[in-house]
């Protein structure tokens, strides 16, 4: 997912998804991305692994709501 407008964590937060934003400053770019590290930290990915391994929905029990945001 690439966005127009500044990034946010809300974004993110409890999905699989990775935002990024680029934009240029001067003759230099900046790239910013995004990611909810609980959910594609290690234990994230092993999930979808295992769930890929076993013909089920690759985002099955990683689609989370939100705690705090």
């Amino acid at each position: 997912m690439v966005t127009s407008s500044h990034p946010d964590l809300k974004q993110v937060i409890n999905t699989n998804k990775c935002v990024l934003y680029v934009e240029k400053i001067n003759d230099k770019v900046l790239i910013t991305s995004l990611i909810d590290n609980l959910l594609k930290g290690a234990s994230g990915q092993a999930v979808q692994n295992m769930n890929l391994m076993f013909g089920l929905d690759e985002t099955l029990g990683l689609k989370l709501k939100a705690v705090a945001f």
